[in-house]
């Protein structure tokens, strides 16, 4: 167990936190969750030890054994499969010590190092560590090719297989899917459901966090609160916590001023002092409820384009590559219309940030045509455009570069609505976070008004509320979008159709994210990263025509409504009952009890959800 006593942590003159007392038990997967700057890494860092806090204390057992991510990969000579197994040092070390061995003919040694790692149950361990990599997105061929041969992004994947190679106790991840396409995140999201040990999770991944965390624990204004379920029923238990709180404080203003009309009125008057003094009393021993504070809510948007043609973009027969001994795809043939909303599928490496850079003609085609609207204007948002803004330039030397003529005010009204507000719209970004970065090359893109939207990975480096915003966005975008994301909250909320990049081809994938998903898990675990082509559906014959849908009695309607708002005020009050640390004390049998109740409602809800579900389904 990991306990905190009126914990309190500074960044240089900044107080982060102050006042934490919460206790994490073992066992727990908790995802820690809070705007950018609230602190979460730098809680990660006291628990390592490597910052001191600047009050209370911080208790982790000694022999807790932690494993984390490291930030940086040297350029080493190893193998890839040698420097994730260096993860488990004990059994690297046996390992080396047994190659030593032989290498020397000391058969005594090798024995000694056989029946070492027979003890440690090593003799699996490059079987472990292969298939950590495999389900990472590396095929069998990359296993031996040494670790500086790897680019910056397949390196974090490296370190990240070498923490999960580790025996640990505590697994600290600082957004581990940040580099990961959706295939790993699907499949490191059920490595992390098998880890025996306790989980901390900061990830701005809303979907990664409902699957994987059993709580939440959320930094705001300084302060920590622990909540029981996951980032969902965060969010329930948060909203009923903030009504329960504007309501103490309306009604405690109302007594205040109930009080205080009493005071004034009669404090002068003899025959009613000594109620007055019982009032004033009263008035001060009041609790002092806050205020609900109304959290910024970010609102982002895409102007509409001043063009929408129908017919935007389109390839027939592409051969996409890097010149004839690079041929990444062939026979692509893929169209853009006004409205489309494309998710592109497939492994990192199949080929999606080929094909979209040959949709925006970054990518000249081998061979095969391109066809593109003469109104066609394209915003595109590529791994590497947050990195390619200019140092030492404000986001108004963006825009003016852009766009010479335009008045100065023009540009500040539109930054103030991408929260640049202000002088802010004249600071260098230098200081800027990677968030900010990020929303100030989205806003780039805005400020084109483009008719086609092209998104490689555009959510790296935003918050839960920024990517809550960009999906609203993207959601009210009149024009065209094909998108590229690991984020499954985003490309779900986006996406109309899905498309799949694999083994050189481009096609349509006939599902939607949580069929994907199952396919992959149906998939065997020998097979490569790149998978075989999923099998052609077979054709659906022509349905006879429907009859006219019966119409949907309101009662009953309303009624399905009122259950699955009842189960909800339920849930919500079972989840706060269990984010009191109360309940699990004595024999735990209370609390065993509560997540019993947790789990039957959460059941009974779903139920409740489907059935109001078909119900408006019949009714449209």
């Amino acid at each position: 167990m990991i306990s905190f006593r009126n914990f309190a942590l500074r960044r240089g003159e900044r107080l982060l936190l102050s006042q934490v007392d919460l206790a994490l038990h073992a066992g727990w997967r908790v995802g820690v969750v809070g705007r950018n700057g609230t602190g979460k890494s730098s809680l990660f860092a006291a628990i390592q030890g490597q910052v001191e806090a600047d009050r209370g204390d911080i208790d982790v057992p000694n022999r807790l054994r932690i494993a984390s991510v490291a930030q940086e990969t040297p350029s080493l000579p190893d193998a890839a499969i040698d420097f994730v197994l260096g993860g488990d040092e004990t059994i690297a070390r046996v390992l080396r010590a047994e190659a030593e061995a032989n290498a020397r003919e000391d058969w005594e040694a090798v024995a000694e190092a056989h029946q070492k790692l027979a003890e440690l149950n090593g003799y699996d361990a490059e079987a472990r560590a292969g298939r950590l990599l495999h389900g990472l997105g590396f095929p069998a061929a990359t296993h031996r090719r040494a670790v500086s041969e790897f680019s910056g992004g397949w390196r974090v994947r490296l370190n990240l297989a070498r923490a999960l190679m580790m025996p640990s106790d505590l697994l600290l991840l600082d957004e581990p899917t940040n580099h990961l396409d959706l295939d790993a995140v699907l499949w490191l999201e059920q490595w992390l459901l098998k880890y025996p040990g306790t989980l901390l999770l900061i990830s701005h991944d809303r979907e990664f966090l409902d699957g994987v965390c059993t709580h939440t624990l959320h930094l705001n204004e300084g302060r920590a609160k622990l909540y029981a379920g996951d980032y969902t029923a965060f969010e329930r238990q948060r909203a009923e916590h903030l009504r329960q709180q504007q309501i103490a404080f309306d009604k405690e203003q109302a007594e205040r001023a109930h009080l205080q009309k009493f005071i004034d009125r009669f404090k002068a008057k003899a025959s009613k002092a000594r109620q007055a003094q019982s009032r004033m009393k009263r008035l001060a021993k009041l609790a002092g409820t806050e205020a609900v504070r109304a959290e910024r809510e970010f609102r982002i948007d895409f102007p509409p384009p001043a063009k929408l043609p129908h017919a935007l973009l389109r390839i027939n027969d592409g051969v996409c590559g890097y010149g004839n001994d690079v041929r990444i795809l062939s026979g692509v043939g893929f169209g853009l219309e006004a409205g489309d909303r494309i998710g592109l599928l497939g492994p990192n490496g199949a080929g999606k940030s080929t094909l979209v850079k040959s949709l925006v003609g970054e990518l000249a085609l081998i061979d095969g045509e391109r066809y593109a609207h003469p109104d066609l204007r394209i915003g595109y948002f590529a791994q590497h455009t947050v990195e390619s803004l200019k140092e030492g330039t404000s986001p108004i030397d963006h825009l003016r570069e852009l766009s010479p003529d335009t008045a100065t005010q023009a540009f500040r009204d539109f930054l103030g609505k991408w929260y640049f507000p202000g002088d802010r719209a004249f600071e260098s970004i230098d200081g800027f976070s990677g968030g900010e970065r990020a929303r100030l090359a989205l806003a780039l893109i805005a400020w084109k008004q483009p008719n086609v939207l092209l998104l490689d990975e555009p959510t790296n480096h935003l918050d839960l509320d920024m990517r809550e915003a960009l999906a609203e966005a993207l959601s009210d975008f009149d024009g065209a979008i094909v998108l590229v994301s690991h984020d499954r909250h985003l490309i779900g909320l986006v996406s109309d159709s899905f498309w799949r990049v694999h083994d050189g081809i481009v096609e349509p994938f006939d599902g939607d994210l949580d069929e994907y998903a199952a396919w992959l898990r149906s998939r065997p675990s020998g097979e490569q990263a790149r998978a075989p082509a999923m099998p052609k559906a077979e054709a659906t014959p022509v349905a006879a025509p429907k009859p006219e849908r019966p119409r949907i009695n309101p009662h009953k309607l309303g009624k399905a409504e009122q259950t699955v708002a009842e189960l909800e005020r339920q849930l919500v009050e079972v989840e706060m009952r269990l984010a009191d640390p109360a309940v699990f004390a004595g024999d735990g049998s209370q609390g065993a009890e509560l997540g019993r109740q947790q789990t039957q409602l959460r059941a009974q809800l779903e139920i409740a959800e489907e059935a109001l579900l078909a119900l408006y389904d019949a009714a449209s």
